[in-house]
């Protein structure tokens, strides 16, 4: 097994190299706005690290969200093409289960990344390996109440310490987090689903009102 796992749901870039065993070569950066120009390198890396080529890779992983449109496509559209050009299995993992995997809790606690518009995407978990809630994308102050005396994971936790004064990390999520996630449950005899992206809300770019198509004569 090689697996090829990458994230770009959150602000952070991520790509990793998993053997079955374990990560054998990973990288991860930070930057909301660059996640079309940053993936490739980041992919290329890796895999010079780990001194292989892309066709050595057996399976990829990709998250899945919930992120914004544009950042999420990027790490998806991106996994289908590998997936397409090499004719191997591409599956997706939820972003919020990657991160709670990092966080390794032992209680109920909440996974909570920065939705942007003063909102959260958000889920409750019993541990680190299992989800209770559907993704949610709510403002923070809306779900004071369900999330109240839990600890609380990721970067829209340390962004409102209001409704999440427990916080913790990881900020963002890793993709050796996600590699090794998707590896155990794959051990495990579980089915991965395909990477479908979870969206929640429409994107923000939005056509605008009284638009006039010109067409010419």
């Amino acid at each position: 097994m090689l697996l090829l796992a990458l994230d770009t749901a959150t602000p952070a870039v991520t790509v990793a190299l998993h053997d079955g065993d374990d990560v054998i070569a990973s990288s991860s950066q930070v930057d909301a706005r660059r996640h079309g120009e940053l993936l490739l390198p980041a992919v290329d890396r890796v895999l010079a690290e780990a001194g292989l080529r892309l066709d050595a890779v057996t399976g990829i992983v990709a998250g899945t969200g919930p992120g914004p449109y544009t950042g999420l496509r990027v790490g998806l559209m991106t996994a289908d093409t590998f997936g397409l050009a090499l004719g191997v299995p591409v599956n997706g993992v939820c972003t919020l289960d990657g991160l709670a995997y990092a966080a390794d809790l032992a209680g109920p606690f909440v996974v909570a990344t920065d939705a942007r518009r003063k909102e959260v995407y958000w889920a409750r978990y019993a541990d680190s390996r299992t989800r209770l809630t559907e993704p949610a994308v709510d403002r923070p102050a809306d779900i004071a109440g369900e999330v109240a005396g839990l600890p609380a994971v990721g970067a829209g936790a340390l962004l409102y310490p209001d409704t999440f004064p427990q916080a913790h990390e990881p900020e963002h999520v890793s993709a050796a987090a996600l590699a090794r996630l998707a590896v155990e449950r794959l051990k495990a005899g579980e089915e991965l689903p395909a990477p479908r992206p979870l969206y929640l809300r429409r994107p923000d770019a939005q056509v605008p009102k009284n638009y006039k198509v010109v067409t010419p004569k």
